[in-house]
């Protein structure tokens, strides 16, 4: 039988199986807990999340990520709210709606896993605007 080994380098865990980050954010979590976090309410939750974490780069992008997709998913909402006066916001609503609902598990998830996925335009925005901060 093999016994799994451990040794820790620099808040890293490696094992046989990987590695696993310990790292803490400025919050008291795991950074994969932290970015799952900037987007569970975003865009409160991420402009929460960019005020308090100073040092960590990966959370800092996807809070900043999260609070751009934030504000254009409310002003997408409001808009199609606003456009239910003309029938076309009948449409829209419920397709926007699901459209965010999609994009927020799936950043949630790519969060979770670690991976720093980059949006197309919003993504790339999110690292010019960190370069400004």
């Amino acid at each position: 039988m093999l016994k799994k080994q451990f040794f820790v380098i620099n808040t890293k865990i490696y094992s046989i199986g990987g590695v696993r980050t310990l790292a803490k954010t400025a919050i008291g979590f795991e950074e994969n807990i932290t970015n799952v976090l900037s987007y569970f309410l975003m865009p409160l939750s991420s402009i929460i999340i960019l005020l308090v974490e100073k040092q960590n780069k990966t959370v800092r992008f996807h809070a900043m990520q999260a609070t751009i997709l934030g504000i254009i998913l409310f002003v997408a909402h409001v808009i199609s709210g606003a456009l239910v006066v003309v029938l076309i916001g009948l449409l829209l609503l419920p397709l926007i709606g699901l459209i965010s609902f999609i994009l927020w598990l799936f950043l949630m998830f790519k969060a979770y896993k670690g991976e720093k996925y980059k949006l197309p335009v919003i993504g790339d925005f999110a690292e010019k605007q960190m370069g400004k901060i």
